[in-house]
């Protein structure tokens, strides 16, 4: 006679059809009413703890429908929403329902996509969709590379690439120091601070960076970039990497990839372009100007969870050469049986990156590309970007607003009282601390949610638009909320400094 096991932790088929259905329902009247919920309850930890409880670790179990319903509410009633499409702060996108479903079904399934005998059918999705992404950016799909969790891995995982490859043969076994040169890295001061993690935690040390300066449009100067390099080649040093980025953080400028991709070239140095954020943009025919020179990067980062609308969490790291990442991260050790099938290799995805043990990231990304497709990216993208053309327009003719930098679809501007626009250099002092100030009450007052930008020593607000919920009244509510709070906190700090 069969036994079967009867387990606490599992659920009967009309349970977990129960509950998901009516999680399904939750989740569908949380979407359709988002817009007329606040961005943000700006509720303090302490409240938070409140809510949430101070009791200990449960004893015994509770049923599912009950533990579901509560985390719903804690969820949907107690989180800054970045589906709101007034959110446009940093570069954390409004995401596609598509990827929510995907997630579940991913879930589902639990596939160890580190491996290809342990995910078969993940793992040829991953690589399908590592393809499509190379060939949505416009570089060859001979490109290989790998899903990780966001900008900071993606630039990571290129990274100890590019060091392997340009660091001395013995490196694995020696270390870093038995090289005689210090091995130097080049980026502009705009760079990310992603660098900094991965030059401290690959052993090169911040000293090995070199900060080359901007041009005034903010992209990295490359006559001096060629004379920092050739002089570090003079004083013994060993260049490795130049690093591109294609989107800046603060302000959406693309450096000039071309000239970056010709240097490296000549002085033999890994080309990497962090395209975290700006790179999909490559997608538009009106912009993919910006990013000639793409097609020579050794490595690409760019993360489908800013500008292809993926939920978190959602990186991608493109590797001209593949092989780079197997040399950096394949190891063999006798308790991995992975490798069966004699007449194909296998890829397995241990070999490509940090992780073992991997989700499958790779098919909320993939099932999106295929719902929305490339026209649908075109026009999404490029609707994002006029938008924030929109917003730098009505700073512009503003008499309160001061409009400062508009690049893909990141505008910075700023408040300015109207007593003060004349002798400003004399009032940049005040107009940081009280644009300062309007970011603080813009991200606790619920309406809103824009970040902060330093602009030439201007302390500005910042608005990234990579939201396919925003709207063109959405903007024009934003400027008025904008100039609404930065009258009432001039006012309260003028009445302060009375």
């Amino acid at each position: 006679m069969t036994r079967i096991r009867r387990s606490s932790i599992e659920m009967d088929q009309e349970e977990f059809r129960k509950i998901g259905y009516q999680l399904i329902d939750d989740i569908s009247n949380f979407t359709n009413s988002i817009r007329q919920r606040p961005v943000t309850p700006n509720e303090s930890p302490g409240e938070l703890q409140n809510i949430l409880g101070n009791s200990s670790l449960p004893e015994n179990g509770s049923p599912a429908n009950e533990l579901i319903a509560k985390a719903t509410d804690l969820l949907f009633n107690h989180s800054l929403l970045n589906g709101h499409p007034k959110f446009l702060g940093y570069i954390t996108s409004s995401a596609a329902p598509m990827g929510a479903i995907a997630d579940l079904l991913a879930a589902s399934v639990n596939p160890n996509v580190g491996a290809h005998i342990l995910s078969p059918m993940a793992t040829e999705i991953e690589k399908q969709t590592v393809k499509w992404l190379a060939e949505f950016i416009g570089v060859s799909t001979n490109y290989g590379g790998i899903l990780v969790s966001g900008g900071n891995m993606a630039n990571f995982t290129a990274f100890l690439a590019a060091r392997t490859a340009k660091a001395p043969d013995s490196f694995k076994e020696d270390g870093i120091l038995s090289s005689s040169k210090r091995l130097t890295v080049y980026c502009s001061k705009t760079t990310h601070a992603w660098i900094e993690k991965a030059v401290i935690l690959c052993g090169l040390g911040t000293k090995s960076i070199r900060w080359i300066k901007t041009t005034p449009s903010n992209q990295m100067d490359d006559t001096i970039l060629e004379a920092t390099i050739e002089e570090d080649i003079k004083n013994g040093c060993k260049p490795i990497i130049v690093i591109g980025t294609a989107g800046d953080v603060s302000t959406g400028v693309v450096d000039n990839l071309k000239n970056l991709s010709v240097i490296s070239k000549k002085y033999d140095l890994w080309f990497h372009v962090d395209g975290a954020y700006g790179i999909p943009a490559a997608v538009n025919p009106e912009y993919k100007s910006l990013f000639d020179g793409i097609k020579d990067a050794d490595s690409i980062a760019l993360d489908p969870h800013k500008w292809l609308y993926s939920p978190l969490e959602a990186g991608c790291t493109l590797v001209k050469n593949p092989q780079h990442l197997l040399n950096t991260y394949s190891s063999h050790p006798e308790y991995y049986n992975f490798n069966k099938n004699q007449d194909e290799i296998s890829q397995n995805y241990y070999e490509y990156g940090l992780q073992n043990s991997r989700g499958f990231r790779a098919l909320k990304v993939w099932l999106t590309l295929q719902q929305v497709g490339r026209s649908g990216y075109v026009k999404l993208i490029g609707e994002d970007i006029e938008l924030s053309k929109l917003l730098f327009q009505l700073a512009k003719k503003h008499q309160e607003l001061d409009a400062v930098t508009q690049n893909l679809s990141i505008t910075t501007f700023r408040y300015i009282p109207a007593n003060c626009k004349k002798d400003l250099e004399k009032k940049e002092s005040y107009l940081n601390k009280l644009n300062e100030e309007i970011v603080n009450k813009l991200q606790i007052g619920g309406e809103v949610f824009l970040s902060n930008a330093i602009v030439n020593d201007k302390y500005c607000l910042r608005a990234c638009i990579v939201n396919f919920r925003t709207s063109i009244n959405d903007i024009k509510e934003i400027i008025e909320i904008v100039v609404r709070v930065g009258r009432k906190v001039h006012l309260e700090l003028k009445d302060k400094k009375d």
